[in-house]
Order: structure tokens, then sequence, then C-alpha cells
């Protein structure tokens, strides 16, 4: 017959056992870390989202102080030119 341990001090499941961090993402499933890496991206992908929406709306103050050194410096009643196609599209 088997004998049944009953006691809580000498049962340990493995979630219970204290180990160093190195050894439980060793036990980590492949799964698991697919998981724990895609809500990572996805948290990150929200982020950089969040944060492209904030600076849009600031677009015109944020390109006025980025341009303020520049524009100082300038002679009066000159402007900035841009030399190429794509230098227009930088700051709207």
């Amino acid at each position: 017959m088997i004998e049944q341990n009953n006691d809580p001090e000498q049962v340990k499941l493995p979630e219970q056992t204290p180990g160093t961090e190195d050894e439980q993402f060793n036990a980590q499933s492949l799964t698991g870390h697919l998981r724990d890496l895609r809500s990572c991206l996805i948290i990150s992908l929200a982020a950089v989202v969040v944060g492209f929406a904030a600076a849009y709306n600031y677009v015109e103050s944020i390109g006025v102080w980025f341009f303020k050194p520049l524009t100082d410096v300038l002679p009066k009643g000159s402007s900035l030119i841009f030399t190429s196609y794509q230098e227009g599209f930088f700051f709207i």
C-alpha cells in the first residue's frame, strides 16, 4: 500500500519552490517564452503608437523648437529652403 504524505512542509510544488531567475528561465517551455515575447512586443508596439500619436499633435511646435537655432542666425527676411524633394516631408 502507498502511503500519502500530507505534511504541507514536506510537499512542495514546483511553483512554490524558491529558485533563481536562471532556474525559472530554463524551466519555462518554448511556448511560454514565445507567449512572453509576444506580450512584450504588443506592449512595445502600443507604446510606440501612443508616442507617435502624441508627437503628431505637436509636430508644428516641435518643428519650431528644432529649427529655432537655425532661424535665429538667418538674416532678417530670409527663410529656410529645401534642396531636395524628401526634405519637405520631414516637418509639416
